[in-house]
């Protein structure tokens, strides 16, 4: 098959990417590296891809790139692009948000349309929920989101419905709750939290630490993607959760005991559009795609605290060798 990822340099995007190109697959990336987090990460996220005769990488936005020409030919869509973040989707911000994950979604389903697509699935968020005593949250439950970031993701997700209930485009929305592992994202939690423990540096925490996520690992994320692209499902939205929810002040002390190192912990005040718990009712997911989660919380932070250590090793070297260089230079001349 042939299979277009957008967002295809980021943390998840990537990773699916490779996952396509392993099981055999055609793959066509397409990023325009909003400037989220430095563009040398996402670089470095596709560094395995550009080898592969399978991948081909597009370096555009989906509010301008030719999207017609760009679709022709593909079976699948796996839409991953957004701009992501709660805390900044605030004020003047909101404009990329609606940009980058509403009218980018528009455009995409336009060219969707028009070809003959097996399955387009949208990556959608746990944000859409709102904050709720109504655990665990499905489906069925009333969205009430309560940042602009989890506005413009349901906002897009009702535009995925709309096309399949108004053109018969074959979709699934799959609302994804705190991914994590691997390549995560430098401003997320466990990316920061995994930084400090290991810088000896101490963790800036928002709120008291009880607040509680349902933790999916970036792989199970992948298998669900391919798992809802080949269902025959269509025009549904399904939870895709980790099945590990656990408090903040837990997930620390876990951090702690795998770098072998005590946390500490700068503790400030809950952050506007936080919510205080999620926790994902899968049902649907086992039933319609199959899915279960793998990978445990305790072993997805061993491997994602294994990946940042090993990637700090390497900034560390080839932050030597170039001072080593420089000296050297500097003593030459």
């Amino acid at each position: 098959m042939k299979a277009l990822v957008t967002g295809a340099a980021g943390f998840i995007g990537s990773t699916l990417c490779e996952a396509l190109v392993a099981a055999g697959h055609e793959v066509v990336g397409i990023d325009c590296f909003l400037d989220y987090y430095p563009r040398a990460l996402k670089e470095r996220n596709l560094e395995g891809l550009r080898r592969s005769d399978s991948f081909r990488f597009v370096e555009a936005s989906l509010v301008t790139a030719d999207l017609d020409s760009l679709v022709e030919g593909v079976d699948y869509v796996f839409h991953q692009a957004a701009q992501a973040g709660v805390r900044s989707s605030w004020g003047d911000e909101f404009r990329i948000y609606s940009d980058s994950n509403i009218y980018a979604t528009q455009r995409l389903l336009e060219a969707c349309r028009k070809q003959p697509i097996r399955k387009l699935v949208y990556a959608s968020s746990s944000s859409v929920y709102g904050d709720t005593d109504d655990l665990p949250m499905r489906e069925t439950s009333v969205p009430k989101p309560v940042s602009p970031y989890g506005v413009s993701k349901l906002a897009a997700e009702h535009l995925v419905w709309l096309y399949y209930k108004n053109f018969g485009l074959p979709t699934v929305a799959l609302r994804y709750f705190t991914v994590y592992g691997p390549r995560q994202r430098p401003d997320m939690a466990f990316n920061r939290f995994i930084r400090a423990v290991y810088d000896g540096r101490s963790i800036v925490l928002y709120g008291d630490g009880e607040q509680s996520r349902d933790f999916t690992f970036v792989a199970d994320i992948v298998r669900a993607n391919i798992a809802a692209a080949e269902s025959s499902l269509a025009g549904a939205v399904l939870n895709i959760g980790g099945g590990s929810r656990t408090t903040v002040n837990q997930v620390i002390a876990t951090i702690g005991e795998i770098l072998g190192k005590e946390p500490k912990v700068d503790r400030r005040e809950m952050q506007r559009g936080d919510v205080r718990h999620t926790a994902a009712d899968m049902s649907r997911a086992r039933e319609g795609i199959g899915f279960r989660p793998r990978v445990s919380l305790a072993e997805g932070l061993r491997r994602q605290a294994a990946w940042q250590v090993a990637e700090a090793e390497r900034e560390a070297a080839s932050s030597g060798a170039q001072s080593s260089s420089g000296h050297g230079a500097g003593a030459k001349e």
